[in-house]
């Protein structure tokens, strides 16, 4: 497969998979505002940073706003262009990368990509919007659902789908990662951490709903919320499809199928960091991670995530350039990758 088709396929299944998270991550804060009695401008604002922070986009937002306040902060992660990793912004990548590689496609999933980034740009999105939040984001959750589903269904399992099986899972750990990272404040910086007052409660219950892992969760644990039990869960579980550990695995498995390497062997850079990875979480614990803290442990684990992808970079994407276009697309990479390391 030509690297520039592989790094299509790979960017837009990380792009559509940024904008489902971002969607989830800011429904859900809407959503636990309603259940906060005092909201005054500090309160508003130690509640919105650290969403901020979780993308990894706080210097440019503090470029273009000046407080972070409600209305800047859900513009900045919707609709502003200039935030390369906003909703509207992701879709717009994700589309762009589709249509360089529309023959790998099937029809089904191009029309819903079309229609996603119709709708997003459309006057209809504003109001709805306006009059509906939940309702905006239900309407791009749904369809990356529906273009995940319709992946499934229907494209070819060649190397070009494992690609994309790559971008969605190291997409999906690292902001499973980033999402539980927003309450780290809220534990003590190293050590286990005990019983959580009900506002921390609420706010550990809605990382877990950011996920989609409130029922999954309640299965196991039942309605006790702890942030032990939380970091185990999503950091560690070999069952729920969103934790880190099971998009790891997966990842591991795309890399492997790609190059045809058994599990327990290496002939690259990629499957190596990968499998070493996927070795620690299914050997760690709860007290393994809150013994270096939840902070640096994510620190450590975002860190390692990226270097899997820049290995996969270079191992399978990067080709020395003789063309014009060639430079052009290898800059471009560069700058996704610096984009996901700060």
């Amino acid at each position: 497969m030509l690297s520039r088709v592989a790094n299509s396929l790979y960017w837009m299944s990380r792009y559509i998979e940024r904008a489902d998270n971002t969607a989830r991550l800011v429904d859900v804060n809407l959503q636990l505002l309603l259940d906060i009695r005092r909201l005054d401008d500090q309160t508003l604002t130690g509640l919105w940073m650290p969403i901020v922070q979780s993308t990894g986009d706080d210097q440019l937002f503090h470029q273009l706003h000046s407080r972070a306040t409600g209305e800047d902060v859900t513009e900045f992660l919707v609709f502003e262009t200039a935030n390369p990793n906003s909703i509207v912004s992701s879709i717009n990548q994700a589309r762009e990368n589709a249509r360089m590689v529309r023959d790998q496609l099937t029809v089904e999933f191009w029309e819903e990509l079309n229609r996603l980034y119709l709708f997003v740009h459309s006057p209809a999105a504003r109001r709805l919007w306006r009059s509906g939040p939940h309702e905006f984001f239900l309407e791009v959750k749904n369809s990356s659902l529906l273009l995940a589903g319709l992946a499934n269904a229907t494209v070819v399992r060649n190397e070009g789908w494992n690609f994309m099986q790559a971008g969605c899972f190291l997409e999906r750990a690292d902001k499973t990662s980033r999402i539980l990272d927003v309450r780290h404040a809220s534990v003590p910086e190293r050590g286990k951490p005990g019983s959580v007052s009900q506002e921390d409660a609420l706010g550990w219950s809605a990382v877990l709903r950011s996920c989609s892992a409130w029922d999954a969760y309640k299965a196991l644990h039942g309605a006790e919320v702890q942030p032990a039990y939380i970091a185990e869960f999503l950091l560690l579980s070999d069952n729920f499809p969103r934790s880190v550990r099971f998009c790891v695995r997966a990842l591991d498995a795309a890399l492997r199928r790609i190059s045809g390497v058994a599990g327990d062997r290496f002939s690259n850079d990629a499957e190596k960091l990968a499998g070493r990875l996927l070795a620690e979480l299914s050997f760690s614990s709860a007290d393994d991670i809150f013994a270096v803290g939840l902070h640096t442990y994510i620190d450590q684990l975002q860190t390692r995530l990226n270097d899997v992808g820049a290995a996969l970079f270079q191992t399978y994407i990067f080709q020395a350039f003789h063309t014009l276009e060639d430079y052009e697309l290898r800059q471009q990479e560069e700058q996704q990758q610096q984009q996901r390391r700060a």
